[in-house]
Order: structure tokens, then C-alpha cells, then sequence
């Protein structure tokens, strides 16, 4: 495969302008795209019977966040369990970040929830994280590597 830009992620949403404003908030993201889709052109794509909005949201690597909300939201998740790999279908998101606490910090004041409590987890050396639900429950992981070139040598010469 040969990638032509940095890799998205979606997320679907039910509150678009509160969870915009909690990934520029705490994660500093900023928008970059807004897009209605109508319903013939979501349905056809199978993402929606009905129309819905896109909004893409980018970090400064070039990575970019696209939050979705159909004119319907969507229903509300089952009960979240307390252990993500709980769930066949949990996936999250993840920031590799060189100043953990005040990340985490900024999205806990933005209406994330600890998931991993108050501090940093320390899951192997030199390595921490921390995971949050976001305002909607999604799952955000927060790391930060003490050596982040020996876990990413391919990106060892861009960090310096």
C-alpha cells in the first residue's frame, strides 16, 4: 500500500459542536473541513440512511480526526464496561504526546473521564499512558515514551 496522506480516523458522534469543542480544547486540534453529505450519497456509501455532517479536525502532524453526525443520532452504546478489551467491537484512539500531564490535564478539564485513574501507568519502561473516555465515551489513550525515536526509529530523524 501506498498511503497519499496521513491516516484519519472516524468517529461518530452525537453532539458535533460539543465534541468539536472538546478536540480543539484539550488536543489542540483545529478544523479543517465541514461537509454535509445528503442521505441518497449516505446511503449509497453505507454510512447513513439519512444525511449527515462531517467535520475533519487536524493535528499538527497532519493526522486528522473526522467527527460524523447523521441528522439522526445514533443510539447510545450499551453499558461501557470498565476494561476495553471487554468488548470484541472497542477500539480507541491514541496521542503520543512529550508532555503527558498536561494533555491529560487539559482533557480531564474538557470533560474527559479517567479511565485509568489519576496519574500515569508506567506499562513497561519509559513508558506511559493513560486512557479517558471522551464527553460521548469514545476511548482516548494518552502516551508518552521517555525514548520516543526507539519506538519509532522510522521517524528518529524528523524529531530532532
Amino acid at each position: 500500500m501506498k498511503m497519499t496522506a496521513p491516516l484519519e480516523v472516524g468517529l461518530v458522534v452525537r453532539d458535533l459542536p460539543l465534541m468539536m469543542a472538546f478536540y480543539e480544547a484539550a488536543f489542540g486540534l483545529s478544523l479543517v473541513a465541514d461537509v454535509t453529505v445528503p442521505a441518497g450519497k449516505a446511503n449509497e456509501a453505507a454510512l447513513s440512511a439519512q444525511a449527515y455532517r462531517v467535520v475533519r479536525m487536524q493535528t499538527p502532524w497532519g493526522e486528522r480526526l473526522k467527527l460524523l453526525a447523521p441528522e439522526r443520532p445514533p443510539e447510545p452504546w450499551p453499558a461501557q464496561s470498565d476494561h476495553i478489551l471487554d468488548r470484541h467491537d472497542a477500539s480507541y484512539i491514541t496521542f503520543i504526546v512529550d508532555d503527558f500531564e498536561a494533555v491529560v490535564a487539559s482533557a480531564i478539564a474538557h470533560g474527559a473521564q479517567e479511565m485509568t485513574g489519576p496519574g500515569r501507568i508506567e506499562v513497561r519502561p519509559g513508558t506511559y499512558l493513560s486512557f479517558l473516555r471522551d464527553p460521548e465515551g469514545h476511548i482516548v489513550e494518552v502516551v508518552q515514551y521517555a525514548h520516543i525515536a526507539a519506538y519509532r526509529d522510522d521517524l528518529a530523524e524528523s524529531l530532532q
